[in-house]
């Protein structure tokens, strides 16, 4: 059996591959390993296999995360087994989010990929500024960041999945765009279960499609697109994917 390593490995040259054809450099983009439902011990291993050999998928280590009381408790342990070297990590949520939740994500995730409503886009605005409130700002301090997220599109159109529908997206863009708490990245989707792999093709082209028309109509730079999963993340990176987000072919089946 292949070991945490070699799945990685094999990932990252897939992706190298598929940036080759597309004519992309693989800098270009960036891997998350999607590890939610894995425990903290092997986060941690392959957080240290990925930064002592970071020739590999190119950028620091990312790892995404779908549940926010899993996240908040393994965080803090991965951190522990990394010491200094943790200091690296990116977190990412990729999971649906609720705007009850809004209070305990802000801050802790360096990019969330699951916005879908200016009610959601609300109350992580407040929830940014009730933090930065609770924390006052020394003389020599800066102001903490603001949080950066990207906006998940329901491009099938399907009534039981979360996002915003594309006739929606020029309002919600608009609307992040004038909150300063918030910094938009970009674009995410989750093609319909049905489609997998090849299939999924036509709806990357349409995210791409739809983040270019923001682009020329809202005057937004949008840089990133969150689209591919292990079935399909290559087709994602040919049409223009900067995030692709790979679970189970790097962690193997999940519990």
């Amino acid at each position: 059996m292949d070991t945490l390593t070699q799945r990685f490995d094999a990932i990252c040259e897939r992706m190298e591959n598929a940036a080759i054809r597309s004519d992309r450099k693989v800098d270009g983009m960036q891997l998350i390993a999607v590890s939610k439902l894995h425990d903290a011990a092997t986060v941690a291993e392959l957080a240290r296999y990925w930064a002592k050999h970071s020739s590999l998928c190119a950028h620091t280590p990312a790892f995404g995360e779908n549940y926010m009381q899993e996240a908040r408790e393994k965080m803090p342990v991965v951190k522990g087994m990394l010491g200094a070297a943790a200091s690296g990590l990116r977190w990412h949520f990729t999971g649906h989010l609720q705007s009850k939740k809004a209070k305990d994500i802000v801050g802790l995730f360096d990019l969330i990929h699951s916005v879908d409503s200016l009610k959601l886009a609300s109350s992580l605005q407040k929830a940014w500024q009730s933090r930065v409130a609770s924390q006052p700002i020394g003389l020599h301090e800066e102001a903490p960041a603001p949080q950066a997220v990207l906006i998940q599109v329901n491009v099938g159109r399907e009534e039981q999945k979360s996002g915003v529908d594309p006739d929606g997206l020029e309002e919600l863009v608009n609307g992040i765009a004038a909150m300063p708490e918030l910094n938009l990245q970009g674009l995410m989707c989750l093609p319909p279960l049905s489609e997998i792999g090849a299939a999924s093709r036509r709806y990357f082209v349409m995210l791409r499609e739809l983040r270019d028309a923001m682009r020329a109509r809202t005057a937004q730079p949008l840089p990133h697109l969150s689209m591919g999963m292990s079935d399909d993340f290559e087709a994602a990176i040919e049409e223009g994917a900067t995030l692709v987000r790979v679970g189970t072919s790097i962690f193997g089946p999940r519990a």
